[in-house]
């Protein structure tokens, strides 16, 4: 059986599998469910990743550009991800020695700027047209703050969809039973990530690191495609502040702090300009990783 040289990362510990676009691997879902198990899968700090991300880098463009691939733990590829553009944006700044990377994906162009203090990405205007969600289309309207299958969520697509229910405390849901029928309701057609946010005060302590933070959230995601809760979701962290804004909970555009179980992110949501994700990232290890027969 042949070998490829995979490195890992991870973004508030959402750990990332990152192979070369032309690695040569013929089954990239199957190279997918293979390591990212979370019991047999490659090792490290913690067995398996949530994802592979498979990176064509052109050096030569203005900022350089990057097209990224995502393939998740189901063999599925997802349209965005947050935590992972901040991945891909280390992996090419490492390469290059750039700053300032354009990153191709699925749910469009993302630029992110990588500085010592972690890396900010563009993340899009939140989204919540029905059509963009999407949701099926007899629905009609936006799905703001509706029960669907027994949990009341907002409905935002952030390059991919996510159901935001906002909770008193996050700890006190039961999420691996609640998410999955949320996560394959009807009125989801292509599914829906789970995320939960509860929101909590807002001390000067906590603004220390991150000054001008005008709120705090923490935050647990049910991930499509990972089909599990990870430790950390990027656009999930910014469905919760847009949902936040949308729902009356949250009045300012400016910093506001979301922390789920692997770190704090920061998220901005201005009215009239794309969103933007602030988190650290580290590089972990390269190991030789088998390519599993096509």
């Amino acid at each position: 059986m042949s070998t490829v040289t995979a490195e890992k990362y991870h973004g508030t510990a959402n750990d990332f599998l990152v192979l070369p676009a032309d690695a040569p691997v013929t089954d990239r879902a199957a190279f997918a469910r293979v390591h990212c198990d979370r019991e047999t899968g490659v090792r490290g700090e913690r067995t398996g990743a949530d994802g592979v991300l498979f990176l064509d880098l052109d050096s030569s463009a203005t900022p350089v550009r990057v097209t990224m691939t995502l393939v998740q733990p189901d063999g599925s590829i997802a349209e965005m991800c947050g935590n992972g553009a901040r991945v891909t944006a280390v992996w090419a700044a490492r390469a290059t020695g750039a700053r300032e990377v354009v990153i191709e994906t699925p749910a469009g162009d993302r630029h992110a700027v990588v500085q010592s203090e972690g890396v900010t990405v563009e993340m899009g205007h939140p989204s919540f047209d029905p059509t963009d969600v999407p949701l099926v289309p007899d629905h009609g309207n936006q799905l703001v703050e509706e029960s669907v299958e027994g949990l009341t969520v907002t409905a935002v697509d952030t390059g991919v969809p996510h159901a935001v229910a906002f909770v008193d405390d996050v700890d006190d849901v039961d999420l691996p039973n609640v998410a999955p029928p949320v996560r394959h309701a009807d009125v989801f057609p292509e599914g829906a990530n789970v995320t939960l946010a509860s929101r909590v005060r807002l001390d000067d302590d906590a603004r220390e690191g991150a000054p001008g933070q005008t709120a705090a959230f923490r935050q647990r995601t049910f991930e499509r495609g990972v089909e599990g809760e990870t430790m950390a979701c990027g656009t999930g962290a910014v469905a919760i502040v847009a949902a936040a804004k949308r729902t009356g909970r949250l009045d300012t555009e400016g910093p506001v702090r979301v922390s789920p179980p692997g770190g704090d992110l920061v998220i901005v949501v201005p009215d009239d300009e794309p969103a933007t994700l602030t988190g650290p990232v580290e590089y972990e290890f390269e190991d030789e990783l088998e390519v599993p027969e096509a």
